[in-house]
């Protein structure tokens, strides 16, 4: 395992070179073998897609929803979705998380 710091020009440059579309960015950004991991995707839904292995760019958690995995309890947890982000920058929901 690595780690990268980048200024946030070139973090967003490395979004866009990995697939990752505007509308589905957020605070951090991870590779998984072929597969873009952004934002704060619960490890669930990383193993669900290393498994899987679908034909797309990767996962994210746009904006940073409480109760998301590190911003928060998940008990007062923020109802969000998980997208899967097609090759085409296409987003459809992956999991979704209700509530608390």
């Amino acid at each position: 395992m690595t780690f990268e710091e980048r200024s946030i020009e070139e973090l967003e440059a490395f979004k866009r070179e990995r697939g990752i579309p505007e509308t589905l960015a957020s605070c951090h950004t991870a590779t998984i073998g072929d597969y873009t991991v952004e934002g704060h995707v619960p490890a669930a839904d990383i193993r669900r897609l290393l498994a899987e292995r679908p034909a797309a760019v990767g996962l994210s958690v746009p904006r940073m929803p409480y109760g998301s995995p590190g911003m928060g309890p998940e008990t007062e947890r923020e109802a969000y979705d998980v997208i899967l982000v097609g090759t085409d920058g296409s987003g459809s929901v992956f999991t979704s998380y209700a509530a608390a």
